[in-house]
């Protein structure tokens, strides 16, 4: 605007969405295909990232990919083994463990969605019970 007198009479962008209706909604739908597939791998590399490991002594959990998180429980220390599984849970064969030992408050393991949770915890009840046949 080069004159004090000038005034603006008309302002506008191009519309996109009414200009290009088509090419709009396929950018949408790209927009969430790329947020989807990031979600898909940070949630990808979480599931990567846990490791429930049974031995014939103790439960570890393993988190993490680049800083680790290590939690151990002796069975001869285990006093509660919590297993939860949804409706869907129970359809897909996965669900939530949880295990307490003596030497803490609460739960000292918690992870959602492992595979066939009641074989877990079948398997830590029968290491931890002196009569399962184990030779010690």
């Amino acid at each position: 605007m080069s004159d004090a007198n000038e005034q603006v009479l008309y302002e506008a962008h191009p519309a996109m969405f009414r200009n290009h209706p088509f090419l709009f909604v396929l950018n949408c739908i790209l927009c969430l295909a790329i947020v989807g597939i990031i979600i898909f791998v940070v949630w990808y590399f979480r599931c990567r990232g846990t490791k429930l490991t049974i031995t014939n002594e103790q439960t570890t959990l393993r988190t993490g990919l680049l800083s680790k998180f290590t939690n151990d429980v002796f069975h001869e220390n285990v006093r509660n083994i919590i297993v939860r599984q949804t409706f869907f849970q129970r359809i897909m064969g996965v669900g939530y463990v949880g295990i307490s030992s003596a030497g803490q408050g609460g739960i000292e393991i918690e992870v959602n969605g492992i595979p066939d949770p009641d074989r877990v915890k079948q398997i830590i009840d029968d290491c931890r019970d002196p009569r399962s046949g184990r030779d010690d």
